[in-house]
């Protein structure tokens, strides 16, 4: 195997071609002495690095290979004498290596960490806080004390850090209070009934209390539901309500009076406005609700919800009723009486909606200057819903205030009631129109609109201007309404960048230290998971600044998710 093994190392350093020649010399050599001997090959092996091409799979680096030939030459009778003869390629040096001797084979084994197997469940190393593990493993506070206790960096705003327990610290302790698993699941089933029952009676109790309230008056003001309502578009929406209640009134007595199909479409008209109104301050009330539980972002689109109501109220309603009564009095028409009080009511009421009009215009504008926007845009993409109603439907209130003038006029005029009828049909129609702009605009707010384009480009800009950002992909900045905006990115750190912030905070003599006394894989590890984790809530830490950082320079960003990529 040795002399095959050798060819096949010299054919890889010199060539196959090289190889033939110089066996061909040889047996030139030996036919010439007319005894024909098998030239040998010695091949010395040093460490395994490459692959010599053979027929059999050895592994080895060749760092000295050695090939000589035997010729024998007669020299006189029976005399023989042994030439070595030099191949020009080999280097001086190997020829003098001894021809016998052989290095023994070394083999370097590489160290290679053995991978654990967790399964689809492993929580040993989870981390819980003292409520949890109080409400969870039915512990109290003294059995936590005896814990080991681990400072973890606190997810929330108001504090720096908080406490927490390892979780197979907190089971095992569980389980030396209580004995067995079985007796601590009979434990929290207790636990469960008695909340159940003291939600049970805390609802009772709030009842009664309510109604105690009500009996003896609530004395307490309720500071925040009134100036919501005193300022801003809670103001256009209570002036709106008590202008739109008294216009309905006197707009049901002109028709009853008159018998006038118009006048009819003018007071469900206000009618109409006045229920929708109703549902905007339902929904502003709602929207200024605080989070809780269930609804972890809030309220606020509640507004636009309420506006989705309204549009789809003014349809059924006002539009609705309008085409119908208009439709009748051209099917049948009917004599109308002195119009002389209708008149009086509809320039009444072109006043009064021309003030709520002039109201909403205002704050609309005020508004709209606020986010920088034109007023045009401001409206056209519903930036305030409940404002936005209020405009549309003062605006509709005094064109159609004009329509009903106008037709009742040409059915004074000319004696003919088709006249008042068509006006009828005009109100529903602009009714129809508005309240299909209030059901598109408010339904694309719910689907979940986009800030302006600069505001996304501000915010990109200053996460890719931090020295830790290396890029930012997939934003999304999302208006929740109020002026509340949530901003999603997938971050892309600069891990060098992270690693010297670590590096920075820490003792290098010490690490140094630390570096020297590794030995084993075992504590070459055990060194690595350390500054690992600590490197991780570094990581973490810059995350926080970021999110804090957008958040103090945009106050209309209230909720920021930074995705690391």
């Amino acid at each position: 195997m040795l002399p095959g093994l050798a060819a096949a190392a010299a054919a890889h350093r010199w060539g196959w071609s090289s190889l033939r020649r110089l066996r061909l010399r040889c047996r030139a050599a030996a036919r010439g002495s007319g005894e024909l001997q098998e030239w040998q090959n010695l091949v010395t092996f040093g460490s395994f690095s490459n692959v010599v091409p053979c027929s059999h799979s050895y592994f080895c680096t060749l760092s000295q290979v050695k090939l000589y030939s035997t010729n024998v030459q007669k020299e006189g009778q029976g005399s023989k004498t042994l030439q070595v003869e030099k191949i020009p390629s080999f280097d001086e040096a190997e020829l003098k290596a001894p021809l016998t001797k052989q290095e023994p084979l070394q083999v370097r084994v590489k160290a290679v960490l053995k991978k654990r197997e967790y399964g689809p469940k492993y929580t040993q190393n989870n981390f819980i806080t003292g409520v949890r593990a109080i409400n969870e493993f039915c512990l109290k506070s003294s059995d936590l004390e005896q814990l080991r206790k681990i400072r973890q960096r606190s997810p929330h705003e108001d504090t720096e850090s908080f406490t927490v327990y390892l979780r197979s610290d907190v089971e095992a302790k569980s389980l030396e209070v209580w004995g067995s698993p079985e007796a601590l699941a009979r434990e929290k089933k207790l636990r469960k009934k008695a909340e159940i029952e003291y939600r049970e009676r805390l609802f009772r109790n709030q009842s009664i209390l309510r109604e105690y309230s009500d009996f003896l008056g609530n004395t307490k003001p309720r500071s925040r539901m009134t100036s919501v309502f005193l300022k801003g578009p809670g103001k256009v929406v209570m002036v709106a309500i008590c202008i739109n209640g008294l216009n309905c009134f006197f707009k049901f007595l002109a028709w009853i009076y008159t018998g006038s199909a118009s006048m009819f479409s003018e007071a469900i008209h206000s009618l109409s406005d006045t229920c929708n109104q109703g549902l905007l301050a339902l929904g502003i009330s709602k929207s200024i609700q605080t989070p809780d539980p269930s609804h972890p972002y809030g309220f606020s689109n509640m507004r636009y919800i309420a506006s989705l109501i309204s549009g789809v109220g003014i349809f059924m309603m006002g539009a609705g009723l309008s085409w119908y009564h208009g439709i009748m009095g051209l099917l049948h028409p009917q004599p109308m009486e002195s119009l002389l009080w209708a008149y009086c009511i509809l320039a009444g009421s072109l006043v009064s909606e021309g003030a709520t009009l002039l109201v909403a215009v205002n704050e609309l504008r005020r508004s709209a200057a606020a986010k920088g926007m034109s007023f045009y845009k401001y409206v056209m993409e519903s930036r305030d819903p409940s404002t936005n109603v209020i405009l549309l439907e003062d605006t509709a209130a005094v064109l159609g205030v004009t329509i009903a003038a106008t037709c009742m006029g040409l059915t004074s005029i000319t004696g003919n009631p088709l006249y008042d009828s068509l006006g009828s049909l005009g109100v529903g129609t602009l009714l129809g129109v508005v309240s299909a702009f209030l059901i598109y605009t408010n339904t694309e707010a719910l689907l979940g609109r986009s800030i302006q384009p600069e505001q996304v480009q501000r915010l990109t800009e200053l996460l890719e201007n931090d020295p830790s950002v290396r890029a930012i992909h997939d934003v999304k900045a999302t208006d929740l309404g109020l002026g509340k905006v949530r901003f999603k990115a997938e971050v892309d750190f600069d891990g060098r960048v992270v690693t010297r912030s670590y590096l920075e905070k820490q003792d290098f003599d010490q690490m140094l230290q630390e570096i020297q006394e590794v030995k084993t894989p075992e504590e070459l590890e055990t060194f690595m998971l350390k500054h690992g984790e600590n490197i991780i809530d570094t990581l973490g830490a810059e995350v926080d600044r970021l999110e804090k950082e957008l958040k103090k320079r945009n106050p209309e960003v209230r909720h920021v998710d930074l995705e690391i990529l």
